[in-house]
């Protein structure tokens, strides 16, 4: 396996800048995985990585060595695509072993690489099988055996679970970190799903416009957003947002919301008195107070979803929702009175950039 290693990668189409200058470095045996929605240039900056798209400008090395002139089959990498790319004239077998047989490669090393394969990835009694008398979950583990047979630099997964199920998508996000623990391959994996990329990342880099947002473990983009865009992005439900301005006073410090409610602080943030802030606090940490205390918000709908109940309310006239694992908020009335445990904010400046 290989380090990759990205160095102020651009790109654009003709005038129009895609990447706005990438710099990632990515370890030796690390699962990497690129979030953000439709359009950021997640997909972009893998098939610049595999080859199939021009740099613009910077530099991409695979192991050290620089790769921005290879062609693909130069560069040592196996990608799984999204809709499988299976030869549906072949048997699963000789769709796993293709690309071992263009290069020759002897026949004891190809029946021993892809027996090795099939047997991670549960395909032995369906190597004889052609892709249509397949479901969409055995495709795609064909299609990860075929990449893994060439035992490659590194693993780029282009979206590969968007096609499945959810029940689907479930189960093969395990088998696919199973098998990341075995191989202890070097991964790109491409997604638009927050919940894929919590789940399956070492660590997670975020995309928004062309520019990475935040890099870092999955718990580190949950618990301290570098700003508004990561904030809103990682989490189901998303974060609450509200506008507020910082406050200083000889009797304290803190975030004065719109309704006039005053939310102390311990600490001074370096920020001027009366500059705009947008507050923030994940639905799972408001708190329903039951004493009166606390803000009033209209209840607008309440969603039963089995483990928990999202209850979708109104708070100074915009959207604000709470996560909770009390049944009794089936039973809320038309409006509920919620407080803000000071731990769990998040303050963002006038520029949505992390304060707090």
């Amino acid at each position: 396996m290989a380090s990759i290693d990205i160095r102020n990668i651009k790109k654009t189409y003709g005038k129009v800048p895609v990447l706005h200058g990438v710099d990632l470095d990515i370890k030796d045996g690390e699962f990497i995985v690129l979030v953000g929605p439709s359009g950021c240039g997640k997909s972009t900056l893998l098939r610049m990585i595999a080859g199939l798209e021009e740099v613009t400008d910077g530099e991409i090395r695979i192991a050290g060595i620089r790769v921005n002139e290879r062609a693909p089959k130069d560069r040592d990498i196996a990608m799984v695509f999204q809709s499988y790319a299976l030869y549906p004239h072949m048997s699963v077998a000789d769709n796993m072993s293709y690309s071992l047989r263009l290069k020759k490669t002897p026949r004891e090393r190809i029946a021993s690489a892809v027996a090795s394969a099939a047997s991670k990835l549960g395909l032995d009694p369906l190597m004889e099988r052609r892709p249509k008398a397949l479901s969409g979950g055995q495709r795609q583990r064909v299609a990860m055996g075929r990449a893994i047979v060439r035992q490659p630099k590194a693993f780029l997964f282009d979206e590969p679970l968007s096609n499945l199920d959810a029940r689907l998508r479930e189960q093969m996000r395990a088998e696919i970190k199973k098998l990341h623990a075995d191989l202890k391959a070097t991964s790109i994996y491409v997604t638009h799903d927050q919940i894929e990329a919590m789940t399956l990342a070492d660590r997670i880099v975020a995309m928004h416009g062309g520019v990475v947002q935040q890099v870092g473990t999955p718990l580190e983009l949950y618990d301290r957003p570098a700003n508004l865009f990561v904030a809103g992005f990682i989490g189901s439900p998303g974060m609450n947002f509200l506008d507020a301005r910082y406050e200083t006073a000889p009797s304290g410090i803190g975030i004065r919301l719109r309704d006039g409610t005053l939310i102390s602080i311990a600490q001074p943030m370096p920020l001027a008195t009366d500059a705009a802030v947008t507050l923030g606090i994940r639905p799972e940490h408001v708190v329903m107070t039951r004493d009166g205390s606390g803000m009033n918000a209209t209840v607008e709908l309440i969603e039963p979803t089995g483990f928990g109940i999202i209850l979708h309310l109104s708070l100074h006239g915009l959207p604000f929702k709470i996560f909770t694992l009390d049944r009794d908020a089936l039973k809320a009335g038309p409006s509920v009175n919620v407080a803000f445990p000071a731990q769990y904010l998040h303050v963002f400046d006038g520029e949505g950039n992390r304060v707090s």
